[in-house]
């Protein structure tokens, strides 16, 4: 199977390339990705002879249409992702969300190849921290930040695709991914690398904010389950039941490195800040049976911590570039 990968040296998309070349063999894999600053070509350059690696953009019509008449499937992961970045400058969010997935739709249907669409849990906008109900495949869009707002339509375009068009495509929504190799701007590898770094964690408004967490390689085995055996035309929920509040991360993050739990400063709360997420994986469960391998999310926590503390080179050069972006969108601490 011939396989391109969009964004595949950014964080979820490189994991798929490694964890893809690591269990399947057989499987022959072009990456196309930016190399924007959330690309790491380090993260890749273990497996640089086995793969296919282009730097370009999405939105370029003639390198996407040249490589994706080549492929046997897309996996189209590349995004513009930080949430406080889309608030600051929403144009790249615009660009590569929209008019990128675009041009790949265009390449697809012009050679018949066979999509997956990698989009986010966020699309669905927010739930009150005291609701019963998650995330479904038939709950309303309501994106609430340049971010969620530009991948809903990406989705959007996949579907109106799909449908007038014929194109043979899958949607996965997933919500919040964690693990090795995720630009320390996230919030889990920024409350690690800053503990790590002698710094404190930083913990927007009150922390109360919760996440439905998912480890990635528990991400990208569902993306493949979906690939293999999803029904056309269909969007699945991913997720593993790891729903905690911002405030209880930083707390076992500070815990598992030997710190007291109270070790952080609470910092002004970013605009529109979503409360709570949460995804019901029921159809993705039952129907393809796909189940995660991390089912606590503090065992893949400390996995995840570990590997920035084994792994310091990839990402230190880059702490204090990161401390100070916050530092000038006005992140105040609160007393």
């Amino acid at each position: 199977m011939r396989v391109v990968v969009t964004g595949g040296a950014g964080f979820i998309g490189s994991n798929f390339v490694l964890r893809t070349l690591a269990t399947r063999p057989d499987v022959q894999i072009s990456v196309l990705d930016a190399m924007t600053y959330a690309a790491n070509p380090a993260t890749l350059a273990p497996v640089a002879d086995r793969i296919n690696l282009v730097e370009g953009s999405i939105t370029d019509p003639l390198l996407v249409d040249d490589m994706v008449a080549d492929a046997d499937v897309v996996v189209h992961f590349a995004a513009e992702s930080h949430n406080d970045n889309s608030l600051r400058d929403p144009s790249a969010f615009v660009n590569t969300n929209l008019v990128g997935t675009y041009t790949l739709l265009e390449a697809v249907r012009r050679h018949r190849v066979r999509l997956h669409h990698i989009s986010t849990d966020e699309v669905y906008g927010d739930l009150e921290l005291n609701d019963p109900a998650r995330f479904t495949e038939s709950t309303p869009y309501n994106p609430s930040s340049p971010y969620s707002s530009t991948k809903a339509g990406s989705d959007l375009l996949v579907r109106a695709w799909a449908r007038s068009f014929g194109i043979e495509a899958t949607i996965s929504n997933c919500s919040n991914n964690y693990g090795p190799y995720q630009h320390i701007e996230k919030f889990i590898p920024r409350q690690i690398t800053n503990v790590l770094a002698g710094l404190r964690p930083k913990v927007y408004g009150t922390g109360a904010n919760v996440r439905d967490w998912i480890h990635v390689d528990d991400h990208n085995d569902a993306v493949w389950t979906i690939i293999e055996h999803g029904r056309i035309g269909q969007t699945y929920l991913i997720g593993a039941d790891g729903e905690t509040s911002n405030l209880d991360v930083v707390r076992m993050i500070l815990t598992e490195l030997g710190q007291p739990d109270d070790a952080f400063d609470f910092v002004t709360d970013r605009p529109g800040h979503d409360l709570r997420y949460a995804i019901d994986s029921t159809k993705l469960r039952t129907e393809l049976g796909w189940t995660p391998h991390y089912t606590h999310f503090r065992d893949g926590l400390a996995d995840t911590i570990d590997w920035y503390r084994t792994n310091r080179d990839w990402w230190e050069n880059d702490k204090s570039v990161v401390e100070n972006a916050y530092a000038a969108s006005q992140e105040v601490i609160r007393r």
